[in-house]
């Protein structure tokens, strides 16, 4: 299913970015958070001076799903071995199966299971849920689960975002967004299969000058995966991540009495932004991604105007940012192209795994 917007700027995912991006500036520099040499790291977030990372199981490498890193550099699975000892045939709804996203919201961190053990597997009983963790208590305070007519076969449950009592979530498997009411705890698909949610077949993740593709040996597509939350609050921003951006009204996605084709109907677009393994968006408006054709972090600005922080080659496939309070990213730099999945059974990263941090201001 083709959906391809050309707005401003954008031509192809190649060239997308081409003549509107200011380059970046000298005094930005890449300093080392953290790093490891077993486990591939695709999300971080970072409070009261513990870091908390995650890895998705299906890159194939060892260690919990979720770790907290004290500020000496222990590293300890969280919140307890029990979460993280899941193995094949055991009860999943207490365990984690596959860590995609972490939200920090407050004192509470936001795990989102895929429950899907394989990559473009389907989830297991139990296993997609999204999980909250009060930090101060180091302890789950309340687990969302998927049901099978939610997570459905050949989902993947990607990343979240919060706004009015509500959860947002996205399916970069089976094309779609999940709204979850978090009083109730009842979740509903919406816009399904719809073209904006939907990777269209004209444009390739392209890293290193190399099309990524699939383990079947066609370009890997990748439905709805990022999304954010408006400064306003008013819209939900998403899209493959491939790109384009759409976006909708909160309060249509939220409204149960909408049907599937009003809902769809009052979709409209965003942005053309290029490939990205993760964005964050501040209290401001500003939209951090990562564009990774280029191994660059850059940021649209309220006004559309892309401004470009760093181009480096060691923030190759930096999965999903997280800016803190002083305005700084942790930048996970994942190599999700390396791993051997995508490469034979070979892995191809390199190591050390790392998180870079790099200010905004």
């Amino acid at each position: 299913m083709s959906f391809l917007r050309v707005c401003c700027c954008a031509m192809a995912a190649a060239v997308v970015l081409s003549g509107c991006v200011h380059q970046p500036a000298p005094e930005k520099k890449l300093e080392v958070a953290l790093h490891n040499h077993e486990q591939v790291w695709n999300a971080v977030a970072q409070f009261d001076g513990n870091s908390y990372v995650a890895g998705p199981r299906w890159t194939g490498s060892n260690g919990p799903q979720l770790s907290i890193i004290d500020a000496q550099g222990r590293r300890a699975a969280f919140p307890d071995r029990a979460w993280n000892d899941w193995v094949p045939g055991r009860d999943a709804r207490q365990a984690f199966v596959n860590i995609n996203a972490l939200r920090l919201e407050g004192k509470v961190l936001w795990v989102v299971d895929t429950g899907a053990p394989e990559f473009g597997g389907d989830p297991i009983p139990g296993g997609a849920k999204l999980v909250a963790i009060n930090l101060v208590e180091k302890r789950v305070v309340r687990t969302y689960p998927f049901n099978a007519q939610v997570a459905l076969p050949g989902s993947y449950i990607d990343d979240v975002r919060f706004q009015g009592g509500h959860a947002f979530l996205t399916d970069a498997g089976k094309p779609g967004l999940i709204v979850v009411d978090m009083a109730s705890g009842s979740a509903r698909r919406v816009l399904d299969g719809h073209a904006s949610v939907t990777a269209g077949g004209l444009r390739n993740i392209v890293l290193s000058g190399q099309t990524l593709n699939a383990p079947d040996g066609r370009p890997l597509r990748v439905n709805a995966d990022p999304l954010e939350v408006s400064a306003d609050g008013q819209w939900l921003y998403y899209g493959p991540l491939q790109g384009p951006w759409s976006k909708a009204r909160i309060s249509d996605l939220t409204d149960a009495q909408l049907t599937a084709h009003q809902q769809a109907s009052r979709v409209q677009p965003f942005a053309d932004l290029p490939p990205t393994g993760g964005t964050v968006m501040d209290e401001k408006g500003n939209l951090y991604f990562s564009d990774l054709a280029h191994d660059a972090i850059r940021v649209r600005r309220p006004d559309g105007r892309i401004d470009t922080l760093i181009e480096d080659p060691r923030l190759h496939w930096v999965d999903a940012p997280f800016l803190d309070k002083e305005g700084v990213l942790w930048l996970p730099a994942a190599q999700m192209d390396r791993v051997s999945l995508f490469n034979g059974g070979n892995s191809r990263v390199q190591w050390p795994m790392t998180v870079y941090r790099l200010p905004t201001r």
